[in-house]
């Protein structure tokens, strides 16, 4: 903190457990990856190589090195486990992630259609070896999972080995547990609450509007993802009520009065 203020709420310390910040890489080069460490590393956890970029993503040696000197976890996009998988190339996906001393999967079934115990499985398998965050929702308009089906299997995704289980939204914020508007699917995430641990929850927030939403529904330290590069700052600052959206939300109540 560059200054003493009261009344901010207390942030988890790294390397933490919830609170999480997870950036999605959508391309950055090596030298902007670095910029980002400088910029933003003090507030993020986890770093997604989004959708299937790694496949073409330039030095991403480098670039896994650097995020990880800079204590950050990096790991491919859950797309990109299923690009492998569809392909009947489960063991040469496990085999990557050794090659690039990744100790962070996810495994998701958003893109393709996959029978939830080959799933399990796949969590299972991987679960020895590695950390393994898993996404439940699909990444196709139109496909509707029940709020209780969301719940069972998140449920059992964490049984089978999952650390983290994502509730999908995409990148756009308009699918899963958000509508089409960018609302939040509000049943479905009070369904979720009140049957998951909120600590094994990450939920994906693309949006300023989510993530407002989810720092007045479940505090300061609630999970986080799919946050822009240049939003990470700027998300600290909600979470800590630095910005006009959050700016009462964590102070006593003799100071609520000053609202407008």
């Amino acid at each position: 903190m560059n200054f003493d203020l009261d009344f901010l709420p207390k942030r988890t310390q790294k390397p933490r457990t919830e609170g999480l910040t997870m950036m999605m890489d959508k391309g950055l080069s090596a030298k902007e990856a670095e910029n980002f460490i400088d910029s933003s590393g003090e507030y993020t956890d986890l770093v997604k190589f989004g959708f299937g970029t790694a496949i073409i993503a330039k030095e991403l040696k480098k670039k896994i090195k650097i995020y990880q000197e800079g204590n950050l976890r990096p790991y491919f996009g859950g797309t990109l486990f299923e690009l492998f998988y569809i392909r009947g190339r489960f063991d040469d996906y496990r085999r990557l992630v050794n090659k690039y001393k990744l100790d962070l999967v996810e495994i998701s079934d958003g893109s393709m259609a996959m029978d939830h115990h080959d799933k399990l499985k796949a969590i299972e398998i991987m679960a020895k070896d590695v950390t393994v965050i898993s996404e439940v929702g699909s990444k196709v308009k139109g496909v509707e999972i029940p709020p209780d089906t969301w719940v069972e299997m998140m449920k059992s995704e964490i049984e089978a080995g999952s650390w983290k289980v994502i509730a999908e939204a995409r990148e756009s914020g308009t699918i899963g547990i958000y509508n089409e508007d960018g609302s939040a699917n509000k049943e479905l995430i009070c369904d979720i609450i009140n049957h998951i641990s909120t600590d094994k929850v990450l939920w994906e927030a693309p949006n300023k509007s989510q993530q407002v939403y989810f720092i007045k529904l479940l505090g300061a330290n609630v999970n986080l993802g799919n946050i822009a590069t240049h939003e990470i700052v700027s998300l600290e600052a909600l979470r800590l009520g630095l910005r006009g959206d959050t700016f009462f939300d964590f102070l006593p109540e003799n100071l609520q009065g000053f609202k407008q």
